[in-house]
């Protein structure tokens, strides 16, 4: 089964064919240049060039993959969550395609794609797993029940974690997009000179909060610049990094202790991250328990990951009509 996808939940625009855990083609068309100038995303010129591009990239995506429009079985897009105006250039563009070849239209959750990445790359994985998901927008610890069911067990009371790591790297004055400018910096090891918060929730089993640790870096630097004292930036950077790491590491740890899981993936932008990798290799090796994340190239946004949860949520019989709206926020869990 052929299915093409469309990703267009913040600023990329992406579109893929996919056949299984097979990756026909997956062409993304990025907005990292355009958003660069305002040092973070604006939602309303994501949504325009979205429009733009988007009717380009599926063309691409298809004369890519070797095949022609005729050959598509089925169209998925993400409808949720994300930017608002950006999912809806995806969605009404997946009905209008899906109409006009006359085959199914399946809504695909973005988290769900997410840890679905991990399927392309890694064919023996298969439920039940635990997750930790992890991006500019969402921090989640899950069970993967099965392909379409999910528990969230733990979650953010405030920041994501990618919005802790490019928040503090904006006000440090790095670049966009700030959480990889970061860890790209985080090279010096004095975690002694930066006494950084690690924010605890005493009725949070599982959940976590990163806004405590961001106001800390926040306050530190301005407190630096009033006094005319320089920043030791990879310094802090590390610092920084550590004290995330080491709060997604150990609440996922500890969910995993408490249910017995020994198959641990990781999933989403910040699944990029150098540090937490390396770490989370080293636990899981201590453990002797399983870890699955993705490659670079799946981390991020892209609509490969969307066709491969697309099978999944068509075999379960998630498929929508013309009536299908985007939607700004949902639980992966949604049912």
């Amino acid at each position: 089964m052929k299915i093409l996808a469309i990703e267009s939940s913040c600023d990329e625009t992406s579109v893929a064919v996919v056949e299984g855990r097979q990756v026909l083609s997956n062409i993304v068309a990025t907005q990292i240049a355009e958003h660069r100038i305002y040092g973070g995303v604006v939602p309303e010129i994501a949504s325009r060039i979205h429009t733009e591009a988007i009717s380009q990239v599926c063309d691409e995506a298809v004369k890519t993959a070797g095949i022609t429009y005729t050959d598509i079985d089925a169209v998925a897009v993400t409808f949720a969550p994300g930017l608002i105006g950006a999912l809806l250039v995806g969605v009404n563009f997946a009905k209008g395609l899906s109409m006009s070849l006359g085959v199914p239209l399946i809504p695909v959750h973005h988290l769900r794609s997410h840890i679905a990445a991990n399927y392309i790359a890694h064919p023996q994985l298969k439920p039940p797993f635990l997750c930790l998901l992890v991006s500019g927008g969402n921090t989640v610890i899950a069970e993967v029940c099965d392909y379409t069911s999910f528990k969230i067990l733990g979650t953010t009371r405030d920041d994501a974690a990618g919005e802790c790591f490019d928040k503090t790297a904006r006000c440090m004055g790095l670049e966009y997009p700030g959480g990889v400018t970061l860890d790209k910096i985080a090279t010096s090891s004095d975690f002694e000179k930066y006494p950084l918060p690690y924010p605890k929730l005493s009725d949070g089993r599982y959940d976590l909060s990163f806004s405590g640790l961001k106001t800390a870096v926040i306050n530190t630097v301005h407190n630096a610049k009033q006094k005319g004292e320089e920043i030791d930036i990879p310094v802090m950077c590390a610092t920084i990094r550590q004290r995330v790491c080491d709060m997604l590491i150990d609440k996922t740890f500890k969910a995993a202790e408490d249910l017995g899981y020994t198959q641990i993936t990781m999933a989403g932008g910040v699944s990029a991250n150098s540090e937490l990798r390396r770490r989370m290799d080293e636990e899981c090796k201590k453990r002797g328990y399983s870890l699955y994340y993705p490659p670079l190239k799946y981390c991020g946004d892209n609509a490969a990951m969307v066709g491969a949860q697309a099978i999944y949520e068509f075999e379960n019989g998630n498929m929508a009509d013309s009536s299908l709206n985007a939607t700004a926020t949902l639980p992966i869990d949604y049912r």
